[in-house]
């Protein structure tokens, strides 16, 4: 087991098309994603709810009780606005035709 006196460095990241937010913070060995985001303050800086979105660790879906490694970066998640292949769809919809060879 982790000695409770020692401390972890991690980032929360969060981003939206005009700002991002990436702080980095000093937490306690065992500590959560849930306490890390606290932490960063990034609920209050962003105007967010933390608890509506989805939250990873390096790309990786975890949830709020999953404990952190020195070093992790806890990304929050906003939704989609759009389906990814819906996207896909779309642009391939308007790109010229290419001539087959």
């Amino acid at each position: 087991m982790a000695d409770p006196h020692d401390s972890i460095a991690v980032e929360v990241a969060y981003a939206e098309p005009q700002r991002q937010f990436l702080r980095r913070v000093e937490l306690r060995s065992g500590a959560t994603v849930a306490d890390a985001i606290h932490a960063s303050e990034v609920e209050r800086e962003c105007a967010i709810d933390p608890a509506a979105l989805a939250i990873g660790i390096w790309s990786k879906a975890v949830d709020r009780g999953a404990l952190l490694r020195d070093g992790d970066r806890v990304e929050l998640y906003r939704p989609l606005q759009v389906d990814p292949k819906e996207a896909r769809r779309r642009r391939a919809e308007r790109a010229p035709l290419k001539p087959k060879r």
